[in-house]
């Protein structure tokens, strides 16, 4: 469709670059609003309200993202997520890993991506040991760890997704957004907090149908790729320390305008404060739970925004195990956590 659009002056992959800055930074702005973050939905002390934001937002990801494939704009049938073969072990072991350290750093990467632009200091260190983490793990020195677990695959033939499943995409998409909803609708939150949370979750289905189709070019194709973090944050890494070697991509600008989006926000609101670590200990912590969030978030195929709310709505088997797994490495590591610890670890990160 991008040839239809009379650009002149602008590639397709350059287009993506602007799309990607668009989504972020209204992503940015709504995650800062609502405190979107899947730790909090999980183990914080406003797990509840924080769980109705997050359902919200999936629902309306799941609807948007299944009305682009039924009416026949994007197919996912050969991304990544529906490969026929399930690297079960790296997905496993990649969401426990991840779980356990958005626990330690009291955040996942999208919250923290936030809280960096909003004054956190803490949110700076944890993504920059994430971000050279995750491009370690999937192009440096810790990629052989990579390759070896994914190695180990679960032959899946023709049920790679809920679609393949007695009543198809549509009975799937249905009962997933039905009961996302009904937790949102009784997670006691205000009507506006919902509002914003299905706006974010409309951000969904418009990376995927604006890279799939309005950007689709055949002489310079874009990858199909929506919201995700772990992958766009290696890709600024490298981007930043060598622009004039290779060209910014989607999820450079995505990550762009997500800064952007939400230090305009916290400007605006008021919201912006500095903070830092108290104590060499706590940031031992954060270091810890930045380095498992690395390499966890690549093994997995994605973080809790990659693998959940963008990764669910494609009925991916590989992307439901991914938050499944992420979600049972979260409440192991707060188990194992002091009383004490675990009451300081589910306040609200700041």
């Amino acid at each position: 469709m991008f040839e239809s659009l009379g650009f002149e002056t602008l590639t397709a992959p350059q287009a993506a670059v602007g799309l990607g800055v668009i989504l972020g930074a209204a992503f940015g702005a709504l995650a800062e609003r609502t405190k979107f973050c899947f730790r909090r939905a999980l183990v914080g002390e406003d797990r509840k309200q924080a769980m109705g934001v997050w359902m919200t937002a999936l629902a309306v990801a799941v609807l948007g993202t299944q009305a682009g494939v039924l009416t026949g704009a994007i197919s996912f049938d050969t991304h990544r997520l529906l490969a026929g073969d399930l690297p079960v072990l790296a997905i496993a072991l990649g969401g426990l890993m991840f779980g356990a350290g958005m626990v330690l750093t009291r955040g996942c990467v999208s919250r923290l991506t936030i809280l960096s632009a909003s004054g956190n200091l803490r949110g700076v260190f944890v993504l920059l040991v994430f971000a050279i983490t995750a491009h370690a793990t999937l192009k440096g020195i810790l990629a052989p760890l990579r390759t070896t677990l994914g190695s180990a695959t679960l032959p899946l033939g023709e049920t790679v997704s809920l679609a393949a499943l007695p009543g198809g995409a549509l009975l799937s998409s249905a009962l997933i957004a039905l009961a996302a909803l009904a937790i949102a609708l009784r997670s006691g939150n205000r009507v506006s907090a919902l509002v914003m949370a299905a706006l974010l979750g409309a951000l969904v289905p418009a990376g995927w149908i604006g890279t799939g189709y309005v950007l689709y070019d055949d002489f310079d194709p874009v990858a199909l790729q929506s919201l995700s973090f772990t992958a766009p944050f290696a890709d600024t890494l490298f981007w930043t320390v060598a622009s004039s070697s290779i060209p910014a991509t989607f999820g450079v600008g995505l990550i762009g305008g997500v800064l952007a989006g939400s230090l305009v926000t916290s400007l605006a609101f008021g919201s912006f404060r500095w903070h830092s670590f108290s104590a060499p200990a706590e940031t031992g912590r954060y270091a810890g739970g930045a380095v498992l969030m690395g390499v966890g978030g690549v093994l997995a195929g994605g973080c809790t925004v990659g693998a959940g709310l963008g990764g669910v709505p494609t009925l991916s088997i590989a992307a439901l195990l991914a938050i499944l797994s992420i979600a049972a490495g979260a409440f192991l590591a707060n188990a194992l956590l002091t009383p004490a610890r675990r009451d300081a670890y589910a306040q609200p990160a700041e």
